[in-house]
């Protein structure tokens, strides 16, 4: 394939060929093949594919929530190329043979993935990094859905573990001895819209999270791990991240840095998540630090539930929103008429996390790389619509914002999905591992 006349992040106009999975070359010019597929981009914008470092695709287990199938056709419709799955399914992915079986089930992705391991008082670490981990996490410091919280003694093992593998952590930081459980108390009734949600962001503190990033820190540096911070949701713990030795490093969701405790009596049970949203000061000095280089990269925590589980009461409603397909269409929106720049976008959900785990021949336009790419009209924003999404779940926290979808998506140079027909190709993802 030759994608001409296409518009790169910098503000180039530049050919793309591709061959067979790799970009062969990059230019001005460039000549067709004889009998290659040419494609005129027409001057829009054409992104490396996204790296999304945590998804939760719920299978094996819940597959009523999210499938490989669909969660991987969400990202694909979303300009992500690459999802890392999270290991608090059923079972969790503690051990080799769970691993193994989720690795069945990836086998019906889109996109290429990884696959992270997890930690319980059970876990097998032998037979499990025996396995390609992509990393070990998200270790959870808080009990969230799956129930796989663990104390601080077996968090430090387990990072220490982790290192004498050379396989990176993944850590949910939250300290639970700092929620505050009168708030949680004090929670209503009500369901979906209706419930009291903002008294679950009073409930699991700010100063939980920002006390466990803490420690997570200090025991990453006592092991000489490298270290990864799950949905950051504090501009005081990015800080704690950016201050930390070099192996340290953070995420940020679109959630966490576009909605806040405002948006809360509109969102309700919807709204619910963990770490949960803050205060909408807070949530403005987050945004400032995805902007100005602080955070390191942006990951969707993609959480699907159904609507019937959300609109339960607020302390019975799962924790999680849907995220896979929405991150860099918002992302695009915010470069239109805010202080994004494309650049950064691109680097935020490609070049960086592709960098930060190792992914060598992901994240970039260069010859030589993984032909993984989205072809953008910035001049077509739509408003996100659930209903319109590919995600199983059938609605989303951005209902009505406006989003810049891809045109078409690439993974290895097979075209995974293409707007103009609404379809998808065939299962091409691999293990990046």
């Amino acid at each position: 394939m030759l994608v001409r006349n296409a518009r790169l992040a910098d503000g180039r106009v530049r050919d793309v060929r591709i061959e067979g999975e790799r970009i062969a070359a990059v230019g001005a010019g460039l000549d067709a093949e004889s009998e290659g597929e040419v494609v005129d981009a027409r001057e829009r914008l054409l992104l490396p594919g996204a790296v999304d470092a945590h998804v939760h695709f719920r299978e094996p287990g819940a597959p009523h929530k999210e499938t490989w199938r669909t969660g991987s056709r969400s990202a694909a419709a979303g300009g992500v190329t690459t999802v890392v799955d999270q290991p608090n399914t059923d079972p969790p992915t503690t051990t080799g043979a769970a691993y193994d079986r989720k690795e069945l089930c990836a086998g019906d992705s889109l996109v290429d993935y990884g696959i992270n391991g997890g930690v319980t008082a059970d876990w097998d670490p032998e037979t499990l990094f025996d396995r390609p981990l992509f990393a070990l996490g998200e270790v959870f410091l808080a009990d969230s859905t799956g129930d796989m919280g663990i104390n601080g003694d077996l968090f430090e093992d387990a990072v220490h573990r982790a290192t004498e593998a050379g396989v990176p952590v993944t850590v949910h930081a939250e300290d639970a001895t700092l929620f505050d459980e009168a708030a949680r108390d004090a929670a209503g009734d009500g369901v979906g819209v209706d419930a009291d949600a903002d008294a679950w962001s009073a409930y699991r503190t700010a100063e939980a999270e920002i006390a466990a990033v803490e420690r997570a820190v200090e025991i990453g540096a006592d092991a000489g791990a490298r270290l990864h911070v799950a949905h950051t949701s504090t501009p005081e713990a990015v800080d704690l991240v950016a201050d930390a030795p070099e192996r340290v490093t953070c995420e940020v969701t679109p959630h966490h840095c576009l909605l806040s405790r405002a948006d809360l009596d509109d969102l309700g049970t919807y709204g619910r998540m963990n770490p949960p949203l803050r205060s909408e000061k807070r949530r403005a000095a987050l945004y400032d630090r995805v902007v100005d280089g602080r955070v390191d990269l942006l990951a969707t925590d993609h959480a699907p539930h159904t609507r019937a589980e959300k609109e339960a009461p607020l302390l019975d409603a799962p924790s999680g929103v849907p995220g896979v397909e929405t991150m860099v269409p918002l992302l695009l929106a915010e470069t239109l008429d805010g202080p994004l720049s494309v650049e950064r976008v691109r680097d935020l959900t490609a070049a960086a996390p592709a960098s930060t785990f190792g992914l060598a021949r992901k994240g970039r336009i260069e010859p030589g790389m993984d032909a993984d790419l989205a072809l953008y009209d910035l001049g077509g924003t739509r408003p996100i619509a659930g209903e319109r999404l590919h995600s199983k779940c059938g609605w989303t926290p951005f209902e009505g914002e406006p989003g810049v979808f891809p045109e078409w998506t690439l993974v290895c140079g097979r075209r995974v999905y293409d707007a103009a027909t609404g379809t998808a190709g065939t299962a091409a993802g691999g293990n990046v591992r």
